[in-house]
């Protein structure tokens, strides 16, 4: 997959850690002693340092990871998978969506997380590793997520299963609670309810590949968290009891933006770093 953009820069990391705490421009601009020109120029995409940093502190973020958001001095090193992991990345309107494969090399047997615009290249390399795809699992049901579920299990007759708290409208589609474990022959996957994003947004923990994986969806980003205007301190908090105690060698795969590593986001996301 070809390199992607952060899906936050640093003026969407402030303008959604404001939303989140309910913080007005008015009060920002008071509380971190800047005026409100300097405050709408940073909002508006301007890196000015000290502005940033007075900002940072004042909504709860780490101002040396976002200085360096701003000024584009970080993007996460990737982890390479020797086998059994594909990413997928396609367009919706004016975004793009991530979903993703996993397969036991001995067994072929895989699963799918969410389907994206298309899972047309998905269906491309089950064809070519002569897999079986199983499951799929979907991370929440906003529809650039599951776009083209009708087309995957048409294709391949998979099972789908979407947590009890956001059930997928779907002929046949099946509910898990949290903590649920599948298999997929040397494969594990467990389910970790991460509410906030969506009600029951849902982050998949697979192991028996190259590196741990943990399939998030739209609760964690690289450099940034999923938005909430309402449930913005359920999916902060949700991400630091079920995401950030997973190991640290820990990849993670989001629903937008490029892949990271649990590593990285204790040191760079500016919502987590300390």
């Amino acid at each position: 997959m070809a390199r992607i953009p952060l899906e936050d820069n640093f003026n969407d990391v402030i303008n959604k850690a404001q939303r989140g705490l309910k913080v007005s421009d008015e009060d920002l601009a008071t509380r971190a002693e800047v005026s409100a020109a300097d405050l709408a120029a940073v909002k508006a995409g301007t890196p000015i340092d000290a502005v940033i940093r007075r900002v940072a502190r004042h909504l709860r973020l780490n101002p040396d990871a976002l200085e360096a958001l701003a000024h584009k001095r970080w993007y996460p090193a990737l982890k390479s998978f020797k086998r059994g992991f594909a990413a997928f990345n396609t367009p919706f309107e004016d975004m793009t969506v991530n979903s993703y494969l996993v397969w036991d090399s001995r067994d072929r047997v895989a699963a799918a997380f969410d389907t994206g615009a298309s899972c047309q290249a998905m269906l491309d390399v089950i064809a070519a590793e002569g897999l079986r795809l199983n499951y799929v699992f979907i991370t929440h049901t906003h529809d650039d997520h599951i776009a083209d579920l009708p087309k995957l299990v048409q294709e391949t007759k998979a099972q789908v299963w979407a947590s009890e708290l956001e059930p997928v409208d779907f002929p046949g589609a099946r509910t898990f609670k949290e903590d649920a474990h599948f298999h997929l022959g040397e494969l594990a996957v467990k389910t970790l309810f991460t509410p906030g994003h969506s009600p029951g947004q849902t982050t998949f923990f697979v192991t028996g590949l190259s590196w741990p994986l943990a399939v998030v969806g739209d609760s964690l980003f690289a450099s940034s968290m999923g938005g909430s205007p309402t449930r913005f301190q359920d999916q902060y908090r949700n991400n630091i009891d079920k995401i950030f105690t997973l190991p640290r060698d820990t990849a993670i795969a989001p629903g937008h933006g490029p892949l990271t590593t649990l590593a990285e986001e204790k040191k760079h996301n500016p919502f987590y770093a300390r």
